[in-house]
């Protein structure tokens, strides 16, 4: 009876390590889930911050032309195209040094009647690799201003 005894506790280690050598495996991919997203996580605050930066620049641009410095600011909606958005957003993150900070960032940028608006993309290096995630997801983030004085 000893022999059976012994025997049967010999199989249970076996299914033990098996057990434990599993849950380590689902800690440390359940680690690596939570710092990755973290890294994401912070990188969009960062691009949050750009993004509000870039839409205020992208604003101001519409009230530092030359009809602003003659006439003074207009009552009605400031006068902002497109092009000079782009113009001045493509400055700001040139300035802030955006491009350096965030490679492969990039941009687009709405006007409409009352704001702009500026999205902000960039690839993220997640500092950990969890099975099946993308290699270089995309983080994004928004910021706009209003371009209509009160």
């Amino acid at each position: 009876m000893s022999r059976r005894t012994s025997r049967h506790k010999r199989d249970e280690r076996g299914s033990s390590m098996v057990l434990i050598i599993g849950f380590a495996a689902v800690l440390a991919l359940g680690v690596a889930v939570v710092v990755d997203a973290s890294a994401a996580y912070l990188q969009r605050q960062g691009l949050d911050t750009l993004a509000d930066g870039a839409a205020l620049a992208g604003a101001d641009a519409g009230a530092t032309g030359r009809d602003v410095y003659e006439g003074g600011v207009p009552d009605e909606r400031l006068e902002l195209t497109q092009p000079q958005a782009r113009a001045a957003v493509r400055s700001y993150l040139r300035e802030v040094g955006a491009y350096d900070k965030y490679p492969g960032l990039s941009y687009d940028v709405d006007v409409d009647a009352t704001r702009i608006t500026v999205d902000l993309r960039a690839p993220v290096d997640l500092p950990l690799s969890v099975p099946g995630s993308p290699d270089r997801p995309l983080v994004g983030a928004s910021g706009s201003a209003v371009v209509e004085p009160e």
